[in-house]
């Protein structure tokens, strides 16, 4: 939730998450509708699959009469990507967040699938088509009743973002706040359940349209986390418990909820900008954003209890003075110790290399079975354990590909990846992770990752003599 920015490149953006492409009115074609028949969304949601192997039909067929080869490629990547940009952000609900969370690993993706999707898989990250005004006032009028219209001094019909399940409005509150408006788009829900079980039955002939990413992982956790994402009224009690936690703090902004109800929530409007566009930034401010992004995503746990868990980049705002603004706690960890200290000193570990001790601690909390190979599992720790070796580390999206590679392999780490446990409680800080270091390296940002451990992560520095 945000606002326009003095710092934007266009007129019709705004800078907390979305381009508008319909007219003043809120319409905008056919794309307004939110599909509600499951038959219609998995019908489209399955075209992603049959259009992909349509087009390596049609590209085999050019290669036999004669068009080269790469040429071939590149155009049945830009189709795939214009194809899987439309279906996903047109359908919203768990077709468009299954978009925004897989936009955060296409770091991860080989070079030749990444440079057509980058551009398209972004855009999900924080745009969506809009729905009319006439459903905007409808569900408002529900929600807060019919003399919604008392509660504000103005309201714009214009959304700033639309997004999966939602989209936002500015407006000025009746005290005369400016506030950003959240408004849950009618059947949200059953569009969310729908896609995520398409989703599921597609995962494997999915895959090959973004690089041999196994995605059923990311669509099995989405799945369990429906009810908090649809239910507004846990998002501003999450909200809220991080705007007091992090009330006057140097770095970042958390927007107060002024009101809410399980579909609508007004919290203070925030301007700034995306943290996508910190890619275009010189090194040094660059740097800076990356810091701040990874010391929030650990600070939370301490500072307030909470670790926001969806660290794509369309839920951060850099202000004018380069703060981070942090909006969408939708999807949050409730961590009222913190994190696990057993994280940290099995990390410590891991950063000596001792991988005996390292497995012996895993297998203790759960994670392992005791004849699990300690080398191995050192190995495919190491996108966790890397960037703490060292006082400053370069996340670059070449890094991250090798990552990727290396635990795609079959034949990598003797396939310990199958034999990982991890206990619902750490289910959410590893995704964390992982997205944090994809981001990390979408940014090709360089920080001292070593240092934001020793500062919030239990365990992890070395203990104190005596």
């Amino acid at each position: 939730m945000s606002g326009s920015s003095t710092d934007q490149p266009a007129p019709d953006e705004f800078a907390g998450g979305g381009r508008f492409d319909g007219d003043e009115s809120g319409h905008a074609g056919d794309s307004d509708e939110l599909a509600r028949s499951a038959w219609r969304r998995g019908a489209r949601l399955a075209s992603l699959p049959i259009g992909y192997a349509g087009r390596a039909t049609l590209g085999l067929g050019k290669k036999l009469a004669g068009t080269p080869a790469e040429a071939v490629t590149e155009e049945m990547q830009r189709r795939a990507a214009d194809q899987l940009f439309r279906v996903l952000g047109e359908l919203k609900g768990g077709a468009m967040k299954f978009g925004q969370a897989l936009s955060m690993f296409e770091s991860a993706l080989p070079e030749e699938f990444a440079a057509p999707y980058r551009k398209h898989l972004s855009r999900l990250q924080d745009s969506a088509p809009p729905m009319p005004t006439s459903r905007v006032h409808s569900v408002l009028a529900r929600e807060l009743g019919g003399d919604w219209r008392s509660r504000f001094r103005s309201f714009e019909a214009r959304p700033a973002a639309a997004a999966s399940i939602g989209q936002v409005h500015r407006a000025v509150w009746q005290d005369g706040r400016r506030v950003a408006v959240k408004v849950q788009y009618p059947g949200a829900d059953e569009a969310l359940r729908s896609d995520l079980r398409q989703l599921g039955r597609l995962s494997r002939v999915i895959s090959p349209l973004v690089g041999g990413m196994d995605v059923q992982p990311l669509v099995d956790e989405l799945t369990a986390r429906i009810e908090e994402e649809l239910d507004y009224t846990i998002e501003a009690a999450s909200q809220q418990q991080a705007a007091d936690g992090f009330a006057g703090h140097p770095d970042f902004v958390v927007p107060a909820v002024i009101a809410h109800t399980s579909r609508v929530m007004v919290t203070e409007w925030l301007d700034g900008i995306p943290m996508s566009r910190a890619e275009a930034f010189e090194p040094e401010r660059r740097n800076r954003v990356a810091l701040r992004y990874v010391r929030f995503l650990f600070a939370g746990p301490s500072t307030v209890g909470l670790l926001h868990a969806d660290p794509h980049p369309g839920n951060f705002l850099i202000l004018a003075d380069d703060r981070l603004g942090v909006v969408d706690f939708g999807l949050v960890a409730r961590l009222p110790e913190g994190l696990p200290p057993a994280m940290g000193r099995i990390l410590r570990i891991a950063r000596s290399g001792d991988a005996a001790m390292v497995a012996a601690g895993l297998h203790a909390e759960g994670f392992v079975p005791s004849d699990v190979d300690a080398e191995d599992l050192l190995d495919y720790l190491s996108p966790f354990v890397e960037p703490a070796t060292v006082p400053e580390f370069e996340f670059t999206r070449d890094w991250m590909r090798a990552q990727f590679h290396r635990v795609k392999d079959p034949h990598s780490s003797n396939g310990v990846a199958t034999r990982l446990n991890l206990p619902p409680s750490y289910l959410l800080i590893h995704r964390v992770w992982l997205g944090g270091i994809a981001v990390l390296s979408q940014l090709h940002a360089r920080a001292p990752f070593a240092s934001v451990l020793e500062e919030f992560l239990p365990g992890y520095a070395e203990p104190k003599p005596g």
